[in-house]
């Protein structure tokens, strides 16, 4: 392969999902406050009744885009013409290829990052870091109990109706004239497939360290609700545009996935 492609070679890519095989996913919620999800979705996305946010970190030991590689995110819970959904804020990853692939196609907002997730018998632990601070930390013990008993039955009936999870995130570009962007921000709508293989529930602990470039601190968090750590095999399936957001109402939105200038 070099660096121009043929039309069957662009082809054969484009008919492919990107899969994960025997994905390993340390999932922590946790309840935040109305007021930092409304200052942190970007319109047209609407926050939902319940300010509930989770962070996730994974091991992909096999993918089908010949990567493996580590992965954390820091999600909000959001709404789009009535239909929940995740809002992703950050995704750190340790790979460029799996960086690339994300933002550009997606729109997911990714970092190269430091990223680690132990286990130890029924304990586990995990952290993500970049630029010298530690800004995610997280630990979980899998006695099968949520912090909250509550939240852990809603989980558990709507994983068994639906474990598929909608993801909403913004694809944008600069423009080259640095007074905008080439063209409006797209609001895009994307569906993991989610398979696992074993679920293990627990308690959890999660605290995000104050970092300039990396601002998780942002989201207030109130109580964690509890962990979930699986493996098994995810799909990605193709996105689409469903919405464009106003390039002036969107400005201040636009710097996660750069570090601040100095």
């Amino acid at each position: 392969m070099g660096f121009i492609k043929s039309l069957e070679e662009i082809a054969k890519g484009a008919q492919q999902n990107a899969e994960f095989y025997d994905a390993e996913m340390l999932t922590i919620y946790f309840e935040t406050k109305q007021e930092v999800v409304e200052r942190l979705l970007p319109p047209p996305l609407k926050p939902t009744q319940l300010p509930i946010g989770g962070a996730f970190i994974a091991n992909y030991p096999k993918t089908n885009f010949g990567v493996t590689y580590q992965e954390s995110a820091l999600f909000l819970q959001a709404e789009f013409n009535g239909e929940e959904g995740a809002y992703c804020l950050a995704m750190p990853v340790t790979d460029d290829t799996a960086l690339i692939l994300g933002r550009e196609v997606f729109g997911y907002p990714k970092k190269i990052a430091n990223i680690k997730l132990d286990r130890d018998g029924n304990e586990m632990s995990g952290w993500t870091e970049r630029r010298g601070v530690r800004f995610l930390e997280a630990r979980a013990e899998l006695t099968g109990k949520f912090n909250d008993p509550a939240t852990q039955q809603m989980l558990i009936e709507r994983m068994a109706s639906n474990p598929d999870m909608v993801i909403f995130n913004f694809k944008y570009f600069p423009s080259p004239t640095r007074d905008g962007f080439d063209y409006n921000p797209r609001l895009i709508r994307e569906v993991v497939e989610f398979r696992p293989n074993s679920m293990e529930m627990g308690e959890a602990e999660l605290v995000f360290q104050p970092s300039e470039h990396d601002p998780w601190n942002d989201v207030e968090i109130v109580r964690v609700l509890g962990a979930v750590y699986t493996i098994g095999n995810n799909t990605m399936l193709p996105g689409s545009v469903v919405a464009e957001a106003d390039q002036i109402e969107f400005a201040p939105y636009a710097f996660m996935k750069v570090d601040e200038l100095e």
